[in-house]
């Protein structure tokens, strides 16, 4: 069996909407094999064991361009610690799993590029497989079908919390509360953001991150999907965050501290606890691998 591994990823960092994204060492973990015949699902609800299953249609989309024509598939969920619609990337590593397991089985054709360019054709844009597929944090672009990107070298002592939501929030409903268009004033604010969070955090200059990462293109309206956004974004700031974002498309809202912050997590279980609110929390660090296979082979 071939054991794919992908980190969960934050995308939309601060005020990089649909460009900029960073991976983190929370993973999902995925089984492939190529059978006789058949299609096989393992550990998977029974709602998507079928061919309209993400994992399985990102192998189908790699093995069409690599020409190749399984005789049967066996997909297995190994471990599933990303949450499912709470904009950590869950279906994005669906999608790279897919692709870098049906890579191996045709003997990795494709490089790491060749495997980006394809998660980004499936999903559309290329915040969350970027990071997925690469690890660290990278901006990324879409230029005449194909993605460019470079990698943000974050300095040392930064960790990433994840304050997590007990309920999911689709991209699709997210995507709806966002206008259509937006004003100079706002496109302005948030190109010169963007351009300050990434040499703050190239830098260390960690202190500027409270002003690099605010937005104005998606948190004002998908906020008010959350409740308790608000509240848990402004007690964030107050136990010493460097910066505190909308992760992905909500509801998860990201943290990001200094560790030497030692108490924050506690301090904030205690303050959703009171809050009666029962999200999960993590204390992550940047996972700098991206996706990678742990064990098997062809």
């Amino acid at each position: 069996m071939i054991r794919v591994r992908v980190p969960a990823t934050s995308a939309n960092m601060g005020p990089g909407f649909d460009s900029i994204g960073i991976a983190v060492e929370l993973y999902n973990e995925f089984g492939f094999e190529e059978t006789e015949s058949g299609l096989k699902f393992n550990g998977v609800a029974e709602e998507f064991c079928n061919e309209n299953n993400v994992v399985y249609e990102a192998m189908m989309f790699c093995f069409n361009k690599g020409k190749y024509n399984p005789k049967g598939l066996e997909i297995s969920t190994i471990k599933q610690d990303i949450p499912i619609s709470r904009g950590l990337g869950s279906s994005s590593s669906c999608i790279v799993a897919g692709l870098i397991g049906a890579n191996a089985i045709m003997g990795n054709k494709f490089s790491k590029d060749e495997i980006l360019q394809m998660a980004v054709e499936i999903e559309g844009h290329p915040d969350n497989v970027a990071p997925a597929v690469l690890g660290g944090m990278v901006v990324a672009i879409m230029e005449g079908g194909r993605v460019y990107y470079d990698m943000v070298k974050v300095q040392e002592h930064v960790k990433f919390i994840p304050i997590i939501p007990d309920f999911r929030l689709s991209t699709k409903d997210a995507r709806v509360v966002l206008p259509k268009e937006i004003s100079l004033k706002d496109g302005v604010y948030n190109v010169s953001r963007a351009s300050l969070m990434v040499t703050a955090l190239t830098n260390g200059n960690y202190d500027l991150l409270k002003y690099a990462c605010r937005d104005a293109f998606h948190e004002n309206y998908r906020s008010k999907l959350i409740k308790g956004f608000y509240e848990v974004k402004e007690e964030s700031n107050r136990l010493g965050a460097l910066a505190t974002y909308l992760s992905g498309a909500g509801p998860t809202i990201m943290a990001m501290i200094s560790d030497k912050n030692y108490k924050f997590k506690s301090h904030m279980e205690k303050f959703l606890e009171v809050k009666s609110l029962n999200w999960a929390i993590h204390e992550l660090s940047i996972d700098k691998n991206g996706a990678i296979i742990i064990a098997g082979d062809k």
